[in-house]
């Protein structure tokens, strides 16, 4: 949060663009990025500041319905974020539904409530890229004609981006896929 700059003023015209009914005072970067640039702010006044803040006050949000209509990328990202705290409730949920906004406007929207993989061992470790892991039991490698022995050391593992239950790492000279369940880090 910031003051509100001049060129930031010019576009909200001095109100607040959620509301549009109070005076700005505020320049809220929708996260995860900064102030460093006025595309990724939001002028606020001080009660949605406020409300922002709090815990689901849905009364004071009905006013999205308007500020998604916002020709800038930032404050339809924060509007659709506010909606989608609320989308079990009917009002926020029928904004929602008549919306068509950006595949970039809502990831952005909704990057606040993703969380990071986070890959764990059999014993609750956090894995991490380049990580040794030793094999807790026998293994039988599909499409191979092996059998990885319990005890067997993966040197430089990669995590599967998408599935936090598997990794990959080299046994016998080949690529395989390892459930983390089956694995100690070392």
């Amino acid at each position: 949060m910031s003051i509100i700059t001049d060129s930031l003023k010019e576009r909200c015209g001095g109100l607040c663009e959620l509301c549009s009914s109070e005076t700005a005072a505020t320049a809220y970067a929708v996260s995860p990025k900064d102030n460093d640039a006025i595309e990724n702010e939001v002028a606020l006044c001080d009660t949605c500041l406020a409300t922002l803040e709090k815990e689901k006050d849905s009364n004071h949000w009905q006013c999205l319905a308007g500020s998604v209509y916002n020709a800038e990328p930032s404050v339809q990202a924060l509007s659709y974020r506010i909606l989608y705290q609320h989308k079990d409730e009917e009002w926020a949920s029928d904004i929602m539904q008549s919306l068509d906004f950006s595949e970039q406007v809502v990831n952005w929207a909704l990057s606040a409530f993703q969380k990071a993989d986070v890959h764990k061992d059999a014993y609750g470790n956090v894995l991490e890229n380049g990580d040794n892991v030793v094999l807790t039991q026998v293994l039988n490698v599909k499409g191979a004609n092996f059998m990885a022995p319990k005890g067997t050391i993966v040197k430089k593992i990669k995590l599967v981006h998408d599935n936090t239950e598997q990794i990959e790492g080299k046994v016998n000279e080949q690529t395989i896929v390892i459930l983390t369940k089956f694995v100690k880090k070392s």
